[in-house]
């Protein structure tokens, strides 16, 4: 239990009385969440088949096609690129074997490392949203990246079922509104 400490400030399963049967207990609900499409979660290992983390989806939404990708890594494994490299196979993975269109990341800004692993793997960084999440010592903000799949270069933004007419309103229902202010 290398990294309990240090991972238990960012991620609340990680409390002080975690322990190998709740790492087991983890891996079977992996197991048959991953086979019904509930969470996909990764392992990331080296050679020798050591566990140095984890990388996966979580909070799937199918509706609107959204997932949260969440990271972490051993202790002594910090600073060696692994998040970042497992966050970007997750992403290729996902966007290779899903419908999923937006993938989300979201860190405390109090936590500068899971941001630069965010960062490095090539996420966009959209903003702040405050008190979205609560760990052990409060609520705090977090910022959010994203990962969207590609969109093909001729896909309209507009719907196409819309009318020419409802097309230039769309497009000049700004400038109406600021004339009408």
């Amino acid at each position: 239990m290398e990294s309990r400490d240090a991972l238990a400030r960012w991620l609340p399963w990680c409390h002080p009385a975690y322990s190998i049967a709740d790492t087991e207990a983890w891996v079977r609900r992996q197991v048959a969440a991953f086979q019904t499409g509930e969470e996909y979660a990764f392992l990331i290992s080296d050679e020798t088949n050591r566990i140095l983390g984890t990388c996966g989806l979580n909070h799937l939404d199918h509706a609107d096609r959204c997932a949260n990708i969440g990271y972490w890594v051993r202790s002594s494994c910090i600073g060696k690129g692994l998040a970042t490299l497992a966050t970007r196979k997750l992403v290729d993975w996902v966007f290779q074997n899903t419908d999923f269109i937006r993938l989300e990341i979201l860190a405390s800004v109090r936590n500068a490392s899971s941001q630069r692993v965010a960062e490095k793997a090539g996420a966009h960084r959209e903003g702040v949203l405050r008190s979205r999440i609560v760990l052990a010592d409060g609520s705090h903000d977090c910022a959010v990246f994203s990962f969207v799949r590609e969109r093909p270069a001729n896909q309209a933004l507009l719907p196409t079922s819309m009318s020419v007419t409802d097309r230039a309103c769309a497009r000049s229902a700004p400038d109406t509104l600021a004339a009408d202010l």
